[in-house]
Parts: structure tokens; sequence; C-alpha cells
């Protein structure tokens, strides 16, 4: 070869090959383990050109290989391909494409900046608690109607309704307070969550009316019973009160006759 002044080397088989390879390796470790011996106690700086070289070809591709037959002996794939694929060209690849992408980026951030900005407000109006308007708008009308369904229940066994039916009132008032709950803690707008609330106020309106009409056939049924009970308990007194009339009219003759 040209680099050491040699003759070009003719083609060899795999087996010579492997050989000269194995020679190749174990003499350089034998000089590696003598410089070791001879450099353990003391620290110099020593250039090497043949690491440099091996550094700027990976790095930027400048520079060769040396020594030449040590690279073209074990490395020899390596040594053909190792200046084209340096980092300096992968980097600046990389660099244009990132390049190209600054504005595709920035314009994403624009969208996503205008996007978070949309969901925020969002977040704000369905997210209910302190920011539930519609509550602060429909609450009371809402309160009002439960605590006037509520007082009617506890009016059933008063007017002479069973526990059994008092208790099935009282679950339909539950009903309402879960229905209450779950509008205030759903993840929906204010204005959707205002219907709900009206759509909530209306079903108690109802009920509550259904309740006054059971409550007003219970207390028509009481008075009813009252009156019958009252009926059969009267005390026959017509005999005292004709008894009572003849006195009074032979009492009424003796004062005539006196006179």
């Amino acid at each position: 070869m040209e680099g050491f002044g040699i003759e070009p080397i003719q083609p060899i088989n795999d087996k010579d090959m492997t050989m000269k390879r194995t020679i190749y390796i174990i003499g350089m470790v034998a000089l590696v383990g003598m410089a070791s011996e001879a450099s353990a106690q003391s620290v110099t700086y020593s250039h090497d050109d043949a690491k440099m070289n091996q550094i700027t070809v990976a790095e930027i591709g400048s520079g060769s290989l040396t020594p030449e037959f040590y690279y073209w002996l074990l490395h020899n794939s390596y040594r053909k391909s190792a200046a084209a694929k340096n980092k300096m060209t992968f980097r600046t690849t990389a660099g244009i494409n990132l390049y190209n992408q600054v504005d595709e980026a920035e314009a994403l951030d624009s969208a996503m900046t205008q996007r978070a900005r949309i969901e925020a407000l969002n977040v704000a109006d369905r997210s209910g608690g302190a920011l539930d308007m519609a509550w602060l708008a429909e609450g009371g009308k809402v309160n009002a109607a439960l605590e006037n369904f509520n007082q009617n229940i506890r009016r059933i066994t008063e007017a002479g309704g069973s526990n059994y039916e008092q208790e099935h009132w009282r679950e339909q008032y539950n009903v309402f307070l879960c229905a209450i709950k779950s509008v205030q803690e759903a993840y929906m707008p204010n204005s959707q969550r205002k219907k709900q609330y009206l759509r909530i106020h209306a079903d108690i309106i109802r009920k509550n009316e259904i309740l006054v009409r059971y409550l007003v056939r219970l207390a028509n049924s009481t008075k009813v019973a009252e009156l019958l009970d009252a009926s059969v308990i009267i005390e026959d007194r017509r005999a005292q009160i004709a008894m009572a009339a003849m006195n009074r009219w032979r009492e009424a003759g003796w004062r005539a006759t006196e006179d």
C-alpha cells in the first residue's frame, strides 16, 4: 500500500485473513501492556494523530483514518463510509428540518394558545360550584318548591296517611335532591344547567300538586269517617223531650187553675 511504502496486498482467503487479524490483535495487546507498565508511574501529554483523525472523521468528515493498514484489515467497511457518514452531515440535515418546522410550530403554538383561552372559559362556565350562575338565578325558586313539597310530605300522617305512604313520597323528595346535586356537579354550560334546574322545578311543582290532591282526599275521608262515627253514637232523647214538654204543660195548667 502507498501509505506504508509497500506493495499492494494480493487477495487472500478467509483463513489467512483470520490468522493475520489474530496475530495483529495479540501484538497490539502486548504493545499496550508494555506501554502501560512504562507509563504507570507518571502522566504525560502526548498528541495522537490517529485518535485525533478518528474523532475528526467521525464528527465532521475531515482527515483520514490512520494507520490505514489497521482500518483496512479490521474495519474495512467502516473505513469506506466513515467520512460520508460523519455526524456533521446528520446535524446539518436535522437543523435544516427543524428550521423548516419553525413556521408550523409557531402556527401550532398560536392555535393551541387560542384554544387554551377558549377552554379556560369553557371550564369556568361548566365547573359549577361558586361559578354556578344558573343556580344563583334559579336556586331560590327550586329550594322554595322543595320546602313546600317537604312540608306536605310531613302532613301525610297528620291527615291520616300511613308511614309507608309517607316513606314513598319521601323517596320522591330524595330523587329531586339527587337530581339537583347531579346537575351541580355535571360538566355542562350554565345555559344547559339552567334548563335542567327549570325542569326539576317543574317536576317538583307537578309532584306537589299530586300530593296536595292526595292530602285532600285523606282529609275528606277522615271527616266523613268522623261524621259517620258521630251519627252512630247519637243518643235518642225523644222520649225525654216529650216528657219534659208534658211536665211544662201541666205546670202551666195548674198555674192557670189556681188563678
